[in-house]
């Protein structure tokens, strides 16, 4: 079934951390993580990504920055990026240490919203703009956003929780909105063909609109042009299928504790595709201990006290390359252990 997001990894290999995540029919990207491994990525699904979400500033998760924003310059006008606590003077320092004596002529101007979670839960926010040498304004208006909610749009809403990785790290879920899919192969029945009177029948039902509201109908077929007053009562349930959203996890480098399974719980309860970090294998539980990183083992588990309907695995220590069906397999086994 065709859906309002699609998520691949950044290294389909899964070593690498990061995660895209395409908006379809929208020509824009998010994405999650800016480790080197963007440069895998083509420039245009850069250039198109407007969001970024980090989980922490390790050189693992944020050096890519420096390659988006050389990319961007000149091209991209705004982006936004979320991250962990004191991640907006992490932004501003990286900028700093840069110098911009001739940026404020590239057009068009670049301006970059960052906004940080902090530990007490409260957010700081603050913009740079490349008309400005990028100097930091702390005037930025704070988003609506409420019970982690960092973004929330008509198709999507991205939610963040705090986890331990001795060091506050981010983990996200990503709901797609219900949807409302065109049953074209009913259109025809009611004697019609498709048009653009379709997109105000679903905006109007997304809107909420009684069901005595008149769509004007315009459409053409063989025989011509042909405009017709339908009801929003009598079309929606011809012609429109309701469809569920899913929803989706981003979890990595946190430690194997009671408490981040509670966090992750209130965030991803039911989730239904868990992009996971299984960095060692369970033998190497005292080795993922010392590093705050989960074994393959405990991802699984995770996994199945989120009653996660998909795991895709990643970040493996690069110690299994060549080995990492070990990893996915310890994964699957305490995932789907006692599963009927």
């Amino acid at each position: 079934m065709r859906t309002t997001l699609d998520f691949r990894l950044v290294d389909p290999s899964g070593f690498e951390p990061g995660l895209v995540a395409d908006v379809r029919d929208e020509r824009r990207a998010l994405l999650f993580d800016l480790g080197e491994s963007v440069q895998q990525l083509a420039p245009r699904v850069l250039l198109r990504s407007t969001h970024v979400f980090v989980t922490h500033a390790h050189m693992d998760h944020f050096a890519g920055f420096d390659h988006l924003l050389a990319l961007g310059l000149g091209r991209v006008r705004r982006l936004v990026l979320w991250g962990a606590p004191g991640f907006v003077d992490r932004v501003e320092h990286k900028l700093l240490a840069y110098s911009w004596n001739v940026v404020h002529r590239y057009q068009p101007p670049m301006v970059i919203e960052v906004h940080s979670i902090e530990a007490d839960g409260s957010r700081r926010h603050a913009s740079f703009s490349s008309a400005q040498g990028f100097a930091r304004r702390d005037d930025l208006p704070t988003p609506p956003g409420g019970d982690g909610v960092l973004l929330d749009e008509a198709l999507f809403t991205v939610r963040a929780t705090i986890v331990d990785h001795e060091m506050p790290v981010l983990a996200f879920a990503v709901d797609e909105k219900p949807q409302l899919r065109v049953a074209t192969d009913r259109i025809a029945a009611l004697g019609l063909t498709t048009g653009a009177w379709l997109r105000t029948l679903k905006c109007a039902v997304l809107a909420g609109a009684d069901d005595t509201t008149p769509i004007d109908v315009v459409w053409r077929d063989r025989d011509g042009d042909h405009r017709a007053v339908r009801r929003v009562g009598e079309l929606r349930p011809a012609v429109l299928d309701a469809v569920e959203g899913r929803r989706i996890g981003y979890v990595t480098d946190l430690c194997f504790s009671p408490a981040n399974v509670e966090r992750l719980q209130r965030l991803l309860m039911d989730v239904d595709l868990l992009h996971i970090e299984a960095v060692f294998a369970d033998a190497e539980r005292d080795h993922a201990v010392r590093k705050n990183h989960l074994t393959a083992r405990q991802a699984g588990e995770i996994a199945r006290a989120l009653r996660a309907k998909r795991v895709v695995p990643f970040h493996h220590s690069p110690r299994y390359r060549g080995r990492e069906q070990v990893l996915r397999d310890e994964v699957r086994v305490a995932w789907q252990a006692g599963a009927a």
